[in-house]
């Protein structure tokens, strides 16, 4: 059964995520058959934009199909685990290097592989329905499909956090820091849709819709406590603003941000920040080729079966993770995972 359907009209090719009861999670069937869709549009002239949508209102994409890895991470299937983030990446990297148009329309939950296959796309039209998120510090994971190459570029300090904390954005917020570059209510979304499948130019089509709405990000408090390459001193530095005795000092904002980071994997907090600095200096190329180094050492550890497990398989949303704190972690470790 394939999760994914296609079509070409009006030299668009539309690609549809269509595994509802997944959330769209890409298993390993879903980024071959996208891949093998996206290299024979390239090279044929009858496709002029690709279109990528999905059947489902409550997600675009949550994501890579977790589960899968962590089951052959406890089965000790190396080789499947490589050949899930290898393949993965290359979809990523074609997306990223497309010929053509590629535009995605992000309604509901746009987390992890979800944002491998729209951010790196050159459109990316949000909802006030979307929810932004990289999330994977709190399974014991961190944010790959390229993330640590975007995630550095973005405003000071707002790669860190989104990458450190998890923390989810609506849309209209994407559209603030550059994760999306147009947006429109969700009510007027199939219209945009159908004008784009009619063929119709972009910018014709966003004409005369209407646009979300948003709080602004608190992006002066981003840019304060989350610059910086290492982890310890960004928690340090949260900490620092709610009062050395966990008294609060008038820094809620401070204080929700430590708790986010509590509920994360430390080793995946230290990677994390690694990753996302020597992202900074990379090529794209070379970020994916050190997430996938990353991806095999970091599955191979207790802490990603076990976040795995209390977030997405019991949801018991208490995992023991070990080491339990930041200042516990083995620099040679970070440095082995991140393949420094």
């Amino acid at each position: 059964m394939s999760y994914i359907r296609s079509a070409v009209a009006n030299g668009v090719g539309e690609i549809i995520l269509d595994r509802p009861k997944a959330l769209n999670a890409l298993d390993q069937s879903m980024v071959e058959d996208m891949y093998q869709v996206l290299v024979a549009w390239g090279d044929d002239d009858t496709v002029r934009t690709v279109l990528v949508t999905s059947a489902s209102d409550r997600a675009f994409c949550a994501g890579g199909d977790i589960r899968a890895i962590r089951e052959a991470a406890v089965l000790g299937d190396h080789e499947a685990i490589t050949n899930y983030f290898s393949s993965e990446y290359r979809l990523d990297q074609l997306i990223a290097n497309y010929p053509k148009p590629y535009v995605s329309l992000i309604d509901g939950a746009a987390m992890g592989g979800g944002l491998g296959i729209s951010v790196h796309g050159e459109i990316r039209v949000v909802t006030e329905k979307a929810l932004i998120a990289m999330p994977e510090t709190a399974i014991g994971f961190f944010p790959d499909i390229g993330s640590t190459y975007f995630l550095p570029r973005l405003p000071d300090g707002v790669g860190n956090w989104l990458g450190l904390t998890g923390a989810r954005v609506s849309g209209a917020q994407a559209l603030q820091v550059g994760l999306a570059t147009h947006a429109v209510v969700s009510d007027e979304l199939p219209t945009l849709a159908e004008a784009l499948r009619s063929g119709a130019p972009l910018v014709e089509a966003l004409g005369g819709l209407k646009v979300p709405t948003a709080d602004p990000l608190p992006l002066d408090k981003v840019a304060e406590y989350f610059v910086g390459d290492s982890a310890a001193a960004i928690v340090g530095g949260l900490r620092g603003a709610v009062g050395v005795d966990g008294d609060d000092t008038g820094e809620n904002w401070a204080s929700e941000m430590l708790d986010l980071l509590q509920t994360a994997s430390p080793t995946s907090l230290a990677v994390t920040a690694a990753l996302i600095a020597a992202g900074a200096q990379s090529s794209l190329d070379e970020c994916f080729d050190r997430e996938l180094h990353a991806a095999q050492e970091i599955t191979a550890t207790p802490d990603f079966a076990e976040g795995v497990r209390a977030v997405l398989i019991d949801k018991d949303r208490s995992p023991s993770f070990v080491p339990a704190t930041l200042d516990e972690v083995d620099a040679a470790t970070v440095a082995r995972i991140v393949g420094e």
